[in-house]
């Protein structure tokens, strides 16, 4: 059995960290080349490869116009191909409580309105237990639904384009009745 480690030689990733929280962080940041040494270990058996790892983060505005599923997929693979990335690993996360993300049926609007329908079933507004309700009878079954659903989704980099499959595509989920502006964060690793 084999177990990989990685041990980063510069602190490119707690720069961005730290840009993302202190909320300046440009539309876009890409790094240069960074050296990443390997190491694994196999029984008594210790090698080092040194690798070479590259990291774009793109915040993207989107903005909602109404409750429901809107399909984001385009802007991500925008992103994707600006980031000149062969093969990697694309991580979306939306910055939002009462939104959330999925990899969902493309092609079909049948089975976006299904979906929702069904999630409006599941959590109902004007549920008793709601304590949480200054903001609105739609606010505190949106955290619900942004809790059940997905903040952050990942979706592998092949060829240049994301690997996602025939009928898929990535959907922001708006929970809240009214249009609203949405910071999504994409993340790119090599």
């Amino acid at each position: 059995m084999t177990h990989a480690s990685f041990v980063f030689a510069d602190r490119d990733v707690d720069e961005a960290v730290d840009a993302l929280r202190r909320g300046d962080m440009p539309t876009m940041r890409q790094w240069p080349e960074r050296e990443a040494r390997v190491i694994a270990e196999s029984g008594s058996a210790t090698s080092s490869t040194h690798v070479s790892e590259r990291v774009m983060i793109e915040q993207l505005t989107i903005r909602t116009t109404e409750q429901g599923l809107l399909e984001v997929t385009d802007r991500i693979r925008d992103v994707v191909r600006r980031g000149d990335l062969e093969e990697g690993l694309c991580t979306i996360f939306i910055q939002h409580t009462s939104a959330s993300l999925v990899i969902q049926e493309n092609a079909a609007s049948a089975a976006r309105r299904d979906l929702e329908n069904w999630m409006n079933r599941l959590v109902e507004e004007g549920d008793e237990l709601y304590t949480h309700t200054a903001e609105g009878p739609d606010d505190m079954p949106a955290h619900i639904k942004s809790a059940l659903t997905n903040t952050s989704l990942n979706a592998p980099v092949l060829e240049g384009d994301l690997a996602l499959g025939t009928w898929q595509g990535i959907f922001l989920w708006e929970h809240r009745y009214d249009g609203r502006s949405r910071s999504i964060v994409v993340h790119l690793e090599e």
